[in-house]
C-alpha cells in the first residue's frame, strides 16, 4: 500500500501544487521577472551577510581571519556590561519612539483631511509639496537644516530669537537636538506615508457614505463611523511595520546632524557602531550589537502581530 505523506500535495482542482506553480509562473512570466531585481537584492544584501553573523561569537581578525578565535557570548557579555552601550541603547529607544508616537498617527491625519478636500487641483498640489521632502536625501536636508538653525544667519534660530528673546543653538543643546530630529524626520516622511492610507481610502464603498448619511450622520460622523473602521487594517499593518522599525532611530539623519556636543542624548546603536566597528576595527563587538538589534527588532514584531491577532485585527502573516 502507497503510503499517503509520499503522494504530491495537491492543489484545489485536482493538480499538485508544483504543477500549478509552474503553470503560473509560464502565464505570469512578466510580472515574476519584475520581481526578480527585488530577490536579487535580498539575496546578495541582505542573505548572503548572514553568514558572516558567527564573527558575533569569535574573536575576529581581519588580517588573518584563519586566526579567529571562537569565544561563544563574550562579545555580548561585554556588549551588556559597557556603560555606554546602555546609554546608546536608551537614546536609541527614546528617539525612536518618539518618532513613532508623532509621526505615526500624522500621516493618517493628513490623509484623513485631504481626502475631505473637494477641489481636486488644489489636493493635487497639496499632495506633491508634501511628497517632495521624500525625495531629498538626509545629505541635502541635513544641509538646509544646518542653514536655517544657524546661531547667527538661521532663519529659523532668528525667528525663535524674536519669539523668546533667547540664542538657540539647537545643533549643540542636548534639550533641543532630539526634538529636532522628530520633527525633521516628520516634516520629511509625513507626506510619503500618506499614499497608503489614500489607496485604503480609495477602497471604502462610497454607499456606505451614501448609508450613514440617510441615517443622518455629517462629514465628522462618517468619519468616525465609516472612514476610521474601513481603514484599521491598513492602520494596523503599519503599527506592525512601524515597530519593526523600533530600533532604527534613523542613522542617515543622526549621522549628518550630530557633533561630540550631543553624543550623550543622540549616539543611537547604528552610529555606535560605526564608530566602532568601522572607525576602530571592532567587529566582532559592533556584529553582536547589530545582531542584538535584529533580535529585538524580531521579537517586538512578533509580538505586536500575535497582539494584532488576539484582538480581532488581521497580522502581517
Amino acid at each position: 500500500m502507497t503510503n499517503a505523506s509520499t503522494k504530491p500535495a495537491k492543489a484545489p482542482g485536482g493538480q499538485s501544487k508544483f504543477s500549478k506553480l509552474g503553470k503560473d509562473l509560464l502565464r505570469d512570466k512578466w510580472l515574476y521577472l519584475l520581481l526578480l531585481p527585488g530577490i536579487v537584492f535580498f539575496f546578495i544584501f541582505k542573505y548572503i551577510p548572514m553568514y558572516d553573523l558567527r564573527i558575533a561569537f569569535m574573536e575576529y581578525n581581519a588580517f588573518d581571519p584563519a586566526a579567529s578565535e571562537w569565544v561563544g557570548f563574550k562579545q555580548f557579555t561585554d556588549l551588556f556590561t559597557k556603560p555606554q552601550f546602555l546609554n546608546v541603547f536608551r537614546n536609541t529607544i527614546v528617539i525612536s519612539l518618539s518618532k513613532m508616537i508623532v509621526g505615526f498617527p500624522f500621516p493618517i491625519i493628513l490623509a484623513l483631511m485631504m481626502n475631505e478636500m473637494r477641489n481636486l487641483r488644489y489636493k493635487k498640489v497639496a499632495q506633491t509639496l508634501l511628497y517632495l521632502p521624500y525625495f531629498i536625501s538626509w545629505v541635502i536636508m541635513a544641509g538646509l537644516i544646518m542653514t536655517f538653525l544657524d546661531p547667527t544667519t538661521g532663519v529659523i534660530t532668528q525667528l525663535i530669537k524674536a519669539v523668546t528673546g533667547q540664542d538657540m543653538q539647537v545643533l549643540t543643546d542636548k534639550n533641543a537636538f532630539v526634538p529636532m530630529l522628530v520633527i525633521s524626520d516628520l516634516y520629511k516622511g509625513m507626506g510619503w506615508g500618506t499614499i497608503i492610507y489614500f489607496a485604503a481610502l480609495s477602497g471604502v464603498d462610497p454607499q456606505l457614505y451614501e448609508a450613514a448619511s440617510i441615517d443622518g450622520a455629517k462629514r465628522f460622523k462618517q468619519l468616525l463611523h465609516v472612514t476610521l473602521p474601513a481603514i484599521t487594517p491598513t492602520i494596523v499593518i503599519m503599527l506592525i511595520m512601524n515597530c519593526n522599525n523600533i530600533l532604527n532611530a534613523g542613522f542617515d539623519q543622526i549621522f549628518m546632524l550630530y557633533s561630540g556636543s550631543v553624543y550623550d542624548v543622540a549616539d543611537i546603536i547604528d552610529t555606535y557602531v560605526y564608530r566602532l566597528g568601522i572607525q576602530k576595527n571592532s567587529y566582532s563587538f559592533t556584529t553582536a550589537a547589530g545582531m542584538f538589534k535584529s533580535v529585538i527588532s524580531l521579537v517586538l514584531i512578533l509580538i505586536v502581530n500575535f497582539t494584532a491577532k488576539k484582538t480581532g485585527n488581521d497580522g502581517l502573516f
